[in-house]
C-alpha cells in the first residue's frame, strides 16, 4: 500500500460520504440544513455547496495520486485497478443522484454509464490479449467537462445561472457527445483484438 494508493483510497473514502451527504435524509432525522437565497430567485441548500468542494478535493486526488505514481516509479497494477474504481465511485453514484433529485435528465447518468461499461470491457479484451490501452485524448476531455459539468451542478450553476447561462448542462451534454465518440475510437482502435485478429503488442497514444 504505497502513497498513490493510500490517496486512491481516499478518494474512494470521500466519494462514499458525499454520496451519504447527498442521500441522507435530514428532514426526516429532524436536521435542520442550512439554506442560502441567492438574489432571492435561487435557494441554495448548502448540503450540495458541501459536496461540491469534496467533490473538487476528491477530483484533485485524481491527478495527484497518478502524478506521484510515474514520477516516483509507483505503478502497481492493484493501483490501475483500484483507480479506476474509485473514479467510478465517485463519478457515476453523484450522477445517478443529481438525475434522482431532478438536477439534471437522466439521459446524462444513462449515457456515461454505458459508454463506461463498453470501454471497460474493450479495455479487458485488449488487456486479456497483452496489448495496454492507454487514455485517449477524446477521453481525457470528456472527464474534465464532465467534472466541471458536476461540480457547476452541485453549486447551482452558480454564478452563471444569475445570468441565465446554463453552463452546467451544457458541459455535461458535451461530456455525454463526447463519451460516445471516445467509445467509437476505442472501438476503432481495438477491434482488431475484439474480433480475435493476431496483432503485434502496441500501446494507444
Amino acid at each position: 500500500m504505497n502513497l498513490p494508493n493510500k490517496i486512491t483510497i481516499s478518494r474512494i473514502i470521500l466519494s462514499l460520504f458525499i454520496i451519504v451527504l447527498l442521500l441522507f435524509p435530514f428532514d426526516a432525522a429532524g436536521i435542520n440544513i442550512p439554506k442560502i437565497f441567492v438574489n432571492e430567485l435561487i435557494v441554495v441548500d448548502i448540503t450540495y455547496i458541501i459536496a461540491g468542494v469534496l467533490f473538487i478535493v476528491a477530483s484533485l486526488t485524481d491527478f495527484v495520486d497518478g502524478h506521484i505514481a510515474r514520477k516516483y516509479n509507483l505503478v502497481t497494477d492493484f493501483g490501475k485497478m483500484i483507480d479506476a474504481i474509485a473514479d467510478k465511485i465517485l463519478v457515476n453514484p453523484i450522477l445517478i443522484i443529481l438525475a434522482a433529485k431532478g438536477f439534471i435528465t437522466p439521459i446524462i447518468p444513462v449515457v456515461i454509464v454505458c459508454r463506461d461499461s463498453v470501454v471497460n470491457s474493450i479495455k479487458m479484451i485488449a488487456g486479456s490479449k497483452g496489448n495496454v490501452v492507454a487514455a485517449i485524448g477524446m477521453g481525457k476531455l470528456k472527464t474534465t467537462c464532465l467534472m466541471v459539468g458536476i461540480v457547476l451542478t452541485l453549486f447551482y450553476n452558480l454564478p452563471f445561472e444569475l445570468l441565465n447561462l446554463k453552463i452546467a448542462d451544457a458541459l455535461l451534454i458535451v461530456a455525454c457527445v463526447l463519451s460516445v465518440i471516445s467509445a467509437i475510437q476505442y472501438f476503432s482502435m481495438n477491434k482488431k483484438y475484439i474480433f480475435g485478429e493476431k496483432v503485434e503488442k502496441i500501446e494507444i497514444e
